[in-house]
């Protein structure tokens, strides 16, 4: 079977999968990994950075867009919001933590 971007199971592969995401934040470059993986319109996984591995929650997906949300302990304590669009092994996106200004972020995936 060809998977095409209009094939449902072609759109949910597109976001699923392990990503190296580099954030530009007002702190600095952060680097983190992302696991993601896709349910129909549910998006749920892991978020990976200085040595700690946090669940995502309130994820989507809708075709090759994709939202979640990360509970960031350090090195502060906030809730970042990702919004992000893949076009096949890359992923843009913004990240929006708090009264911090939104953060552009790029990912590839490995």
């Amino acid at each position: 079977m060809l998977l095409t971007p209009t094939n449902e199971r072609g759109s949910q592969m597109s976001v699923s999968g392990t990503w190296k995401l580099t954030i530009d934040t007002p702190m600095g470059r952060q680097e983190s990994t992302v696991e993601l993986t896709t349910d129909g319109a549910a998006l749920t996984g892991t978020a990976s950075a200085n040595g700690e591995t946090i669940e995502i929650f309130d994820g989507s997906v809708d075709g090759d867009n994709a939202t979640w949300k990360v509970k960031v302990t350090t090195p502060i304590s906030v809730t970042a919001t990702l919004t992000a669009t893949v076009n096949g092994d890359e992923m843009t996106g913004q990240a929006k933590a708090g009264f911090f200004p939104a953060a552009p972020f790029t990912g590839v995936r490995v």
